[in-house]
C-alpha cells in the first residue's frame, strides 16, 4: 500500500476546489493527459472521468470513478486501468492550523495490479504520490513552479508562513 501526504498552504475548501474540478486532472495527476468528464457530477458519487495515459508510444485510455465523496473532507476514486486491472485512491483533506494536510492512499484491487503487488511497485508509487502531490500543493496554492535562479546561484530559501 503506498500512502503519502503533504501540507498544502490552503483551507481544504480550497485544495477541494481543485479536486472538484474534473477537468483540472491531467494538471497534476502524474502520466495523465486530457482528462474529461465523462457520466454524472464530479465528484458525485458515480461520477466518472475519461482521460489518457501516454506512456512512450502508447496511449492507455482509462477511467476512474467516484466511490466516496465527502466534499472539502474525503474523495475515494476507483481508477479502471484496462487489463492493469483497478486501483482504489483516497484522498483525505485533514485541517491543520489554516492549511490542509492531505493523505493519498493508493493500492491495487483486481487485475494484474493487484495480483503482481509488491514492495517494488509501493516504492515506485511513492516517487509518483510525491510528485503528484508537489504538483497539487503548485496547483493549489497558484504557483508556476519551482523557482528558477540563474546557474551556479543558489535557490533562494522560501520564509517560514507564519499563520
Amino acid at each position: 500500500m503506498a500512502v503519502r501526504h503533504r501540507l498544502i498552504r490552503k483551507p481544504p475548501e480550497d485544495v477541494w476546489a481543485v479536486l472538484s474540478d474534473g477537468e483540472r486532472y491531467g494538471e497534476w495527476v502524474v502520466g495523465t493527459s486530457r482528462a474529461e468528464l465523462d457520466e454524472g457530477h464530479w465528484p458525485e458519487l458515480g461520477a466518472t472521468l475519461r482521460y489518457e495515459i501516454r506512456i512512450g508510444p502508447f496511449t492507455l485510455h482509462n477511467r476512474t470513478v467516484v466511490r466516496r465523496s465527502e466534499p472539502n473532507a474525503v474523495l475515494e476514486l476507483e481508477a479502471h486501468s484496462g487489463p492493469l486491472g483497478t486501483a482504489r485512491i483516497a484522498m483525505e483533506l485533514r485541517p491543520w492550523g489554516g492549511h490542509t494536510l492531505i493523505i493519498l492512499d493508493e493500492h491495487p484491487l483486481r487485475g494484474a495490479g493487484g495480483a503482481l503487488h509488491n514492495g517494488l511497485l509501493d516504492a515506485a508509487q511513492q516517487v509518483r504520490h510525491r510528485a503528484m502531490l508537489g504538483r497539487l500543493a503548485r496547483v493549489c496554492e497558484g504557483a508556476e513552479g519551482p523557482a528558477r535562479t540563474a546557474p551556479g546561484r543558489p535557490r533562494p530559501r522560501p520564509r517560514p508562513h507564519r499563520a
